[in-house]
C-alpha cells in the first residue's frame, strides 16, 4: 500500500515537470516566430463593432486575419497593430478615456492606452506607421458592416519577439446614423482636419488571447504615468509559467500533506510509536 501511494506521489510531483516542458517549448517556439494568437475585437464609442482577429507567425512572416462587422457600411476601416516592442505596457482604452468629455473617444485619447501605431494593416503597399490613414489602401467595409481581411506581410524582430505585446484596433464610426462619415457627426479629426472624425476615432479594440498582461513596463507609458497597480491577475491571465509555478507549489504541499498523513497512519497502527 505505501508502494502504491509512493508511486502517486511520484507522479504527482512529476506533473509540474512535464507543464514546465511544455512551458519552455511554448516559449521557444515563440522566440523561433512559430505560433497562432486569437484575437477577439470589442466596441469603442458604443459602436456596435465586433469581431475576430487571427495572427500567425512563421519565421519573420506574419499572418493577419479578420473577421468583423458593425462597421460603417461601404466605409474604410483603418486598422492597425498597435502596442509596443521595447518593454511598455499598453491595453484597449474605454470609455474613460474620453477626456475632453465631448462624447468621443477620439485616437489622440485611446493612444494613451494603446500606444502608437507598429503596423498599418493596409491591403497593399507600405505597412509602416506612415500609412496609418492610408484610406485608399484600408479594407472597405460591404454593404452589411461586415468586413473580411488577410495579409501576410514581413515583420521585425522585435515584432516577433512581442507580438503578445500587440493588439490590434479599427477605426471608424458612424455617430449620426447617416451610414457614412461626414463632418456633422463629430467634427474635424484631430489627425488630419481634412478627414471627419467618424473616419479616425476607433470602433473595436481586441488584445491577445491568454496573453499574460503586456511586458513589465518600464518606468511607466510612453505619457509618463507611472505603472499600474496590479491586485490579484486571475490564473487565466497569468503567463504559463506563472501557471506552472502555482502547479509545482501545490504538487509539494500535497505531496508533503500525503507524507504527514501516512505518517500519522503509521504510528496509530504502531501504538503511537516514533
Amino acid at each position: 500500500m505505501i508502494a502504491k501511494r509512493t508511486s502517486r506521489l511520484a507522479a504527482l510531483v512529476a506533473l509540474p515537470a512535464a507543464l514546465a516542458l511544455t512551458v519552455g517549448a511554448s516559449s521557444q517556439a515563440v522566440a523561433q516566430g512559430t505560433g497562432a494568437f486569437q484575437i477577439n475585437l470589442a466596441q469603442l464609442n458604443n459602436s456596435g463593432s465586433k469581431g475576430t482577429a487571427m495572427l500567425s507567425l512563421q519565421g519573420n512572416r506574419l499572418t493577419v486575419k479578420i473577421e468583423s462587422e458593425g462597421l460603417v457600411p461601404g466605409q474604410p476601416s483603418a486598422q492597425h497593430l498597435h502596442g509596443s516592442t521595447d518593454g511598455h505596457d499598453f491595453h484597449c482604452p474605454d470609455a474613460s478615456d474620453d477626456t475632453n468629455g465631448d462624447g468621443v473617444l477620439d485616437n489622440t485619447e485611446a493612444t494613451v492606452d494603446y500606444g502608437n501605431i507598429n503596423i498599418s494593416l493596409t491591403t497593399k503597399g507600405p505597412t509602416d506607421m506612415m500609412s496609418g490613414l492610408a484610406v485608399d489602401r484600408m479594407p472597405v467595409a460591404d454593404a452589411q458592416g461586415k468586413l473580411s481581411y488577410q495579409r501576410t506581410i514581413p515583420v521585425s524582430q522585435a515584432v516577433v519577439d512581442h507580438i503578445k505585446d500587440l493588439h490590434i484596433v479599427q477605426h471608424g464610426i458612424d455617430r449620426n446614423n447617416n451610414k457614412k462619415y461626414d463632418f456633422d457627426g463629430a467634427g474635424k479629426s484631430e489627425l488630419d482636419p481634412k478627414l471627419p472624425q467618424e473616419a479616425t476615432a476607433p470602433t473595436n479594440c481586441g488584445e491577445v488571447k491568454g496573453a499574460a498582461v503586456g511586458s513589465i513596463p518600464v518606468g511607466g507609458v510612453e505619457t509618463g504615468t507611472g505603472p499600474v497597480k496590479e491586485q490579484g491577475v486571475p490564473i487565466a491571465m497569468m503567463g504559463a509559467g506563472g501557471v506552472a509555478f502555482v502547479a509545482v507549489t501545490g504538487a509539494l504541499a500535497l505531496a508533503r500533506r500525503r507524507r504527514s498523513v501516512l505518517a500519522t497512519g503509521w504510528r496509530g497502527n504502531n501504538g503511537g510509536a516514533a
